[in-house]
């Protein structure tokens, strides 16, 4: 584990590699789960690995410059919010959670780089 970078989480649930995940019991733990669209308690993103299993330990990326599975079309510079299934979309409201800015184009099912940076979106 990178400190601050990558912190490591309890899965409730399968998680596909590169998906958005977001805090499940956020009142009661740090347990994850697959992201179920943009308002979801964003945590980061996983990696190649992913989670195979509801129990096992997940690294979860928090900063730097990640990879992402894309659920539709996107452009470079687009911030990206959570899809209801985990996969990155381009910010389509005010008040959605982002995981970050695309760095690159692609098209759902993609795995792209993103500039980690988590917010709430004041704008699309």
């Amino acid at each position: 584990m990178i400190r601050g970078l990558i912190t490591s989480h309890a899965a409730i649930a399968l998680i596909a590699p590169y998906s958005i995940v977001a805090f499940a019991n956020a009142a009661s733990d740090t347990s994850v789960g697959p992201a179920n669209g943009p308002g979801a308690p964003i945590a980061g993103t996983v990696g190649q690995i992913g989670a195979s299993a509801p129990g096992v330990m997940v690294d979860v990326e928090k900063g730097g410059i990640p990879r992402v599975r894309l659920g539709g079309p996107v452009g470079a510079g687009d911030w990206l919010t959570s899809d209801a299934n985990g996969a990155a979309v381009k910010v389509s409201a005010a008040g959605q959670r982002t995981i970050g800015q695309a760095q690159q184009p692609g098209v759902a099912g993609d795995i792209i780089d993103y500039l980690s940076a988590p917010g709430v979106d004041g704008g699309a």
